[in-house]
């Protein structure tokens, strides 16, 4: 699979979740812009058979490699990131997993129960990355406990195994080429942005600015027949500046992403 074809499908699973991403991508091409994706993200469960360390022979089977680690205390989440390493035009990718352990005895056993259905040979292709939800449909009592911890837990809980993110590259945009420039437009249009930590996370200083939007609705059905309307999954945008070596900042920002995985609050 080519890195051209992977990120084709997973955008048709995407936006099949998220047709504010379809619209706003459509708001820029009709002022004329070329929209480029930065970069793409993934949420996982760690001690699985979708765990970080399973899948990222998936991203080098595509020609990506891993260059950057991070940790967020408060979310219990590690991540890792990636590029190409032959098409500097390719989108980074940015894979985190939950560290389960770290969470509550109730939530261990709820995300246990999800992990034991998932097949040990689920990672074959890089196909993976578009699988879904691999466990049966949580309970709605199950997901409010999983929330009440882990924003994190509960949304993989529902929507499973996909891109929860696309992003705007706002270095490739020519009529919008700052940040507030694109946050005035997409609230213009009526979309709701992350406000957490401000509207626009990181600075020029930090190399890196970053905003989101609130996630998509989804109306839900549990296994206990509850529904619910919860988060899908957001579009971000981000703003690469070029650092004193004369290179563009090509990694994340801890700070910054820790408050972009906020998009997906049910709150």
């Amino acid at each position: 699979m080519t890195p051209t074809d992977f990120f084709a499908s997973l955008w048709d699973h995407y936006t099949a979740v998220t047709p504010q991403a379809q619209r706003i991508q459509a708001l820029f091409k009709s002022h004329g812009e070329n929209v480029l994706n930065d970069h793409v993200a993934f949420r996982t469960f760690n001690n699985s058979p979708i765990s970080l360390e399973k899948l990222e022979p998936q991203l080098e089977a595509i020609g990506y490699k891993a260059y950057g680690a991070f940790r967020f205390e408060n979310k219990h989440l590690k991540a890792r990131c990636y590029q190409h390493q032959t098409d500097v035009d390719s989108p980074k990718i940015f894979l985190s997993e939950l560290l389960v352990e770290e969470l509550p005895a109730n939530c261990q056993e709820i995300i246990g129960q999800f992990i034991a259905q998932i097949p040990a040979d689920a990672v074959q292709t890089p196909a993976i990355f578009w699988a879904g939800r691999l466990w049966q449909t949580p309970t709605e009592a199950e997901y409010l406990t999983l929330a009440e911890h882990s924003e994190y837990a509960a949304w993989l809980s529902t929507m499973g195994l996909q891109a929860n993110h696309f992003t705007v590259s706002i270095n490739h945009l020519e009529t919008f080429p700052t940040i507030e420039d694109v946050n005035t437009l997409v609230q213009s249009e009526g979309y709701a942005l992350n406000q957490v930590g401000g509207l626009v996370k990181g600075s020029p200083e930090l190399f890196l600015e970053q905003s989101s939007t609130m996630a998509d609705k989804i109306d839900f059905t549990f296994a206990d027949g509850k529904q619910k309307t919860i988060p899908s999954c957001f579009y971000e945008f981000a703003r690469r500046h070029v650092m004193p070596n004369g290179k563009l900042f090509d990694s994340f920002i801890e700070g910054n992403a820790d408050k972009i995985f906020d998009s997906t609050s049910a709150k």
